[in-house]
């Protein structure tokens, strides 16, 4: 019988991804061509299908669908299709299932309705073998190799830059903001160390936090949320930048934790004011990303500057080692949460 040092994997997935973002970026042209067969399919609507870690990674996609590409795209509900049976005209519709494991029922059912009913349908997994990948006309694999820890962290970061490279190369473009990802996110994960042991201390004790982020930074504040709720058992809940100020923010006092993802770019602009409001109720706001310096916190977590489309892929990177941190801190395992399984099964 071997002892487990608590963390170990995750902390050893998370140093992967500079290596992973590298060999991704390198494998460039096979994502390139299934974007040419979309291309000349030319769909009118984008369609994503996902749960947990994968659905922030979809939210994602679904703005540089509808930025990049300048088409429409909504998130899929799949209890329409596996519990009440609906069926909706779907040609000229491009599906996108996004699942780390390809191997979710629901998932399966929706991609396989999908095709049936004329959309064209591309599987983005982690798992080139997986029945989703089978089900569905066209593959992307994400090349992340085996995650033992049941966070994921480097599948999810993976996935994100899996469909910026797809979607990039759909409207035409080369990767040229993704060609110096791998150096950036060794660079981030360098840069924000000190910092992120300093938002370890903080927060240590916390028992609620709220995170939040605008634009590109939204699905990297949702994903942050559900980090520390998985591997710390903190309560987290995500908002909008837009949607804190429309209610909730009258929650937010002295006692609350705020984690704010801010990048350079437009997200990040419209992020000031509600932090300024948000730190004039007393909260004790932790900023993370290239922007992070330009806004009120008391304590910020600096990440390099990129193209805003891509930004996401480099911020998610200290709030895993946060999350990895606080859990181990908080005397928990994240490689194993309480409760939880690497592969959820839903229908």
């Amino acid at each position: 019988m071997t002892d487990h040092q608590p963390g170990r994997h995750m902390a050893a997935e998370i140093d992967q991804q500079p290596a992973i973002f590298a060999d991704l970026v390198a494998r460039r042209s096979s994502i390139a061509a299934v974007a040419d067969a979309i291309r000349a399919r030319q769909p009118r609507f984008v369609l994503l299908a996902a749960r947990g870690s994968s659905d922030h990674a979809a939210l994602y996609a679904k703005y540089l669908t509808e930025v990049l590409l300048q088409l429409p795209a909504g998130l899929v509900s799949p209890s329409t299709t596996t519990l009440y049976g609906a069926q909706p005209d779907l040609r000229d519709v491009l599906l996108v299932s996004v699942s780390q494991s390809g191997g979710s029922p629901d998932l399966l059912e929706v991609t396989e309705s999908a095709r049936a009913r004329g959309a064209l349908t591309v599987a983005v997994t982690n798992t080139a073998d997986s029945p989703l990948n089978g089900a569905a006309e066209l593959s992307v694999d994400v090349g992340a190799g085996v995650e033992q820890a049941v966070a994921a962290t480097k599948t999810y970061s993976a996935t994100l830059l899996a469909l910026y490279l797809l979607v990039d190369a759909i409207r035409g473009g080369n990767g040229a903001h993704a060609a110096a990802l791998g150096d950036q996110a060794a660079a981030a994960l360098e840069l924000s160390a000190d910092a992120v042991a300093e938002a370890v201390q903080r927060y240590r004790f916390v028992d609620r936090v709220l995170t939040t982020g605008r634009g590109y930074s939204l699905p990297s504040a949702l994903e942050a949320a559900l980090k520390l709720a998985e591997t710390s058992y903190l309560a987290a809940r995500a908002y909008s930048g837009a949607d804190l100020l429309h209610g909730p923010v009258a929650a937010v006092d002295p006692e609350t934790a705020v984690l704010a993802i801010t990048s350079a770019g437009r997200g990040g602009d419209a992020l000031h004011d509600v932090l300024d409001v948000v730190h004039g109720r007393g909260a004790d706001v932790v900023a993370v990303g290239s922007a992070a310096d330009e806004v009120s916190a008391v304590l910020r977590i600096p990440v390099p500057e990129t193209a805003e489309e891509v930004a996401p892929i480099l911020e998610i990177l200290p709030v895993q080692r946060l999350a990895h941190g606080l859990a181990l801190a908080r005397g928990g395992d994240p490689d194993s949460p309480r409760g939880l399984k690497k592969v959820t099964r839903t229908r």
